[in-house]
């Protein structure tokens, strides 16, 4: 009865001892705050002519961001890149290696109980002097060993929440992996489209280059023009097909770019040939403060601040003790029946306290290891933040100048067509040479392919904006805690 009372009471005591210290009373290291970045109230750039910037209210860009462009091939190669992309399959994949990181950082919560049962046979030496003989014996055992850490600094807590908040940011990482690469097939497809409408264009120039080419030669023929006028003609329709041969190797290009983007060989893809739609969508841009919680990198980086800010208190928990509790208990017995009795029952139990006495200023070191981490991770954020904002300023501008750009181009196509059909005329009366029409040829086909080539530029700045504002991504889709550490 007196060693039962004794080992009541000591696994009492351990029990209470324990669950006093499951939750850290006197937890060391700073609490978080996000750092502090600046965030202007409005951005410099006004969206163009025809927009607003959405109020909180407004709607703004959700999920599906490529479906603003109302493109049904789009929106078909846009869904597969996050379920074939393999680069995302990668991201995908760390995410869920940083969950198991976090849950097996949780466990160090718990006790550690382990079991080793046994059994061993002994048989003395009929050699050894004063030999006494005897049967062989034999021991059974199953000892249960079990191990607690009191979290008594909180640093086991704290190396959890690092885990939780390295595990939201590979998640934010993730987003914005998919972001970033349905930003740049959205980018390819454009160009690629863009590439087909120059195309478009030169085929078109082509047939008008031929009907002169025909032209020169009649006059030719008839005694008015020279050879050399038959020969600049042939010149200009040459130069021109083997611009539009050398589109084809750009478009291929681009075409196998976008296979890879959606994880597909390129030898089995190919996209039909059509040029560009009119001009972007209206993107709803928002308020400069409201990108804080959209943009998946942002969040990725104050992440990636939480868990460095969790470091410095594991590093100030390590010049304090620890506590572990380690019980051992079991049955033992050298008979295989009398193995599971109670007369057969041991057990020890008692806590342990250690502490570090000297480490030539190694707990030091990776306290300002700690503390200069956190400084860079912060800096990191802030960097991003200022990043952001630039983008989102970059492509606005971009998409302002380009609509007055496409405004003066196409003024000057509509001048430079005039030119041409009046040089075309003076040519067929004899008051001007070739040259003149080339003169004006070159002209007209430069500015159409401005044009067409400053439509491209403007869907991909509007691509472009809708990245740096986030892709429709939220902050309050990161995973929680709970999701986190759950299986």
């Amino acid at each position: 009865m007196p060693e039962r009372n004794i080992l009541f009471r000591a696994v009492s005591l351990t029990a209470i001892a324990g669950a006093a210290l499951l939750s850290p009373g006197c937890t060391k290291g700073p609490n978080y705050a996000v750092p502090a970045a600046p965030a202007p109230e409005s951005f410099r750039e006004a969206p163009p002519q025809g927009w607003k910037e959405a109020q909180p209210s407004d709607a703004t860009l959700r999920g599906k961001w490529w479906e603003i462009f109302a493109d049904a091939d789009l929106d078909e190669l846009e869904g597969q890149v996050a379920i074939s992309n393999q680069n995302v399959l990668q991201s995908e994949a760390n995410f869920r290696q940083a969950r198991a990181a976090a849950r097996a950082a949780r466990s160090s919560l718990f006790p550690l109980v382990t079991a080793s049962p046994g059994s061993t046979g002994t048989q003395s030496s009929s050699r050894l002097y004063n030999y006494v003989p005897q049967y062989p014996t034999g021991v059974y055992d199953m000892p249960l060993d079990a191990s607690y850490t009191a979290d008594v600094w909180g640093s086991i807590h704290r190396s959890v929440t690092a885990s939780v908040a390295t595990a939201q940011a590979d998640a934010a990482q993730l987003e914005n992996a998919r972001l970033l690469y349905q930003a740049d097939l959205a980018q390819d497809y454009f160009e690629m489209h863009g590439l087909d409408g120059d195309a478009a264009l030169l085929q078109d120039t082509l047939r008008s280059y031929q009907e002169y080419l025909t032209l020169t030669r009649n006059r030719y023929a008839g005694g008015v023009a020279s050879d050399a006028d038959v020969a600049q003609a042939e010149t200009q329709l040459l130069t021109t097909q083997s611009q539009l041969v050398d589109l084809e190797v750009q478009r291929s290009q681009l075409e196998h770019a976008i296979a890879i983007l959606v994880g597909k060989p390129p030898s089995e893809f190919s996209i039909p040939r059509r040029p560009n739609p009119g001009p972007p969508p209206v993107i709803p841009v928002g308020l400069p403060s409201g990108l804080l919680e959209r943009r998946p990198d942002i969040a990725q980086a104050e992440r990636q601040a939480a868990a460095a800010n969790q470091q410095i208190g594991i590093a100030r928990a390590a010049f304090f003790p620890t506590l572990t509790f380690n019980l051992a208990a079991g049955v033992e017995s050298t008979s295989f029946i009398n193995w599971i009795t109670w007369p057969a029952r041991f057990w020890t139990l008692g806590p342990q306290a250690a502490q570090v006495l000297f480490d030539a200023g190694r707990r030091r070191a990776n306290l300002e290891q700690a503390q200069a981490g956190y400084e860079s991770t912060a800096a990191g954020y802030r960097q991003t933040v200022l990043t952001a904002f630039q983008q989102v300023e970059d492509n606005l501008s971009a998409l302002r100048v380009l609509e007055n750009e496409t405004t003066v181009l196409e003024r000057a196509v509509k001048s430079a067509q005039r030119a041409l059909t009046v040089s075309t005329a003076q040519y067929k009366a004899g008051t001007v040479d070739y040259l003149q029409v080339i003169t004006s040829q070159t002209i007209a086909l430069q500015d159409e392919k401005s044009v067409v080539d400053v439509q491209t530029r403007r869907m991909a700045a509007s691509v472009l904006l809708i990245q740096a504002l986030g892709g429709g991504w939220d902050r309050s889709q990161l995973p929680t805690d709970h999701q986190v550490l759950s299986r």
